[in-house]
């Protein structure tokens, strides 16, 4: 037994070295914990977030002011009152996204119930907050006048009132849930492409075929490329967890980071034996590469980190609860955003671990008969 756990711990630092002598890997995965994280959460996001509107105000009543300090953070940034020569200038030149105008004697025709119009001007080049926005906004000053209108005539008060409270993002910032899905994304798909990458490289290298005459077994072998490789997504992901997410984009941390890190070994140790039965059956990298793809695509966009599983079909929810990206998803969310403990996502790890060893298995048998075919 401590000969088979030298042979494994050999055999990672082996595979160490070799990852150290590839230098596309090194810049692929300094790249994706660090760069593609930042851009991932500071990109546009599809929900307004500061847009810039302006307001071109000819009735200067309470109603017009009061429609004016509706727009605030972080939704839009603070209106910007301008005349109409302005607003033209400011639209053509991308200063704002929006532009509201409102008429002269606003206020006493809508008392009046003349139905007075309100123009609207919209870049839509910035389609998606463009999109979104018209019709916030038209709501935002429907809203605002049917208040008004209701406290000057003395009408009855609606029977209920809605207070909303939005509970560990109270801004609705994007960052803080694009900065920590990306990082749940991207251990999966680096501990897949490391893994079958290894172990294609080596067949390709032809160095495969000195490990046979070794005095080492394929379950050696195996465990040799999960744990080093699952070390080297570890420790990548911790550093751009600490130093990307909560240093540059001060992203709050709600929940245990080492809860965190113990969630993301054992999900490794299922995606690393998933990347070991892909190459498996892939006979090039090319191949590899395509199958990745195939695979990565489901996991990423069922899982429930870009889309709420809830909002999918039953059938589909049912059969992503064979991945293993769905039980990580699920369970760093409740770690990270609202501060869960291993009382509450137990059934998570258990569920991880039953489909990592699985896939371990099914892994290891496909790699038994792949060396026998060698041999």
């Amino acid at each position: 037994m401590r000969n088979s756990w030298a042979n494994i711990y050999r055999l990672g630092i082996k595979e160490l070295w070799s990852l150290l002598r590839d230098p596309a890997m090194l810049v692929l995965i300094a790249y994706t914990f660090s760069l593609s994280i930042y851009v991932a959460a500071t990109a546009m996001p599809e929900s307004l977030h500061h847009a810039a509107i302006a307001i071109v105000d000819n009735d200067s009543s309470p109603l017009s002011a009061r429609i004016a300090a509706s727009f605030y953070p972080p939704h839009f940034k603070v209106a910007r009152l301008v005349t109409a020569r302005q607003a033209d200038a400011g639209l053509d030149d991308g200063d704002y996204t929006f532009v509201l105008d409102i008429p002269a004697d606003f206020q006493r025709d809508v008392l009046a119930a003349r139905a007075p119009a309100v123009q609207l001007n919209v870049d839509a080049t910035r389609m998606s907050q463009a999109f979104t926005g018209n019709s916030y906004i038209q709501q935002m000053v429907t809203n605002e006048v049917a208040q008004f209108v209701q406290r000057q005539e003395g009408g009855a008060s609606a029977p209920v009132n809605l207070a909303l409270r939005m509970r560990f993002n109270p801004n609705l910032e994007q960052s803080w849930f694009g900065s920590l899905m990306e990082i749940i994304n991207n251990v999966t798909m680096l501990s897949i492409i490391l893994t079958g990458a290894a172990l294609i490289r080596e067949r390709e290298h032809g160095t495969i075929e000195h490990l046979l005459v070794m005095p080492v077994t394929p379950a050696e072998i195996m465990l040799a490329k999960v744990w080093s490789m699952g070390v080297v997504v570890a420790l990548a992901a911790l550093a751009s967890l600490l130093l990307i997410v909560r240093g540059a984009l001060h992203v709050p941390i709600e929940g245990s980071v080492a809860l965190f890190m113990l969630v993301t070994c054992l999900h490794l140790f299922a995606t690393t034996s998933m990347g070991i039965f892909m190459a498996t059956l892939a006979r090039s990298m090319p191949q590899f590469g395509m199958l990745t793809v195939l695979v990565l695509l489901p996991l990423q966009l069922l899982s429930g980190g870009s889309t709420p599983r809830e909002s999918m079909p039953v059938l589909v929810q049912d059969i992503m609860l064979a991945a293993p990206t769905t039980h990580f998803v699920a369970a760093g969310q409740a770690i990270l955003y609202r501060g869960a403990g291993l009382e509450v996502i137990w059934p998570q790890l258990l569920a991880i671990f039953g489909i990592g060893a699985v896939l371990f298995m099914a892994a290891l048998g496909r790699f038994r008969k792949t060396i026998s075919q060698m041999a």
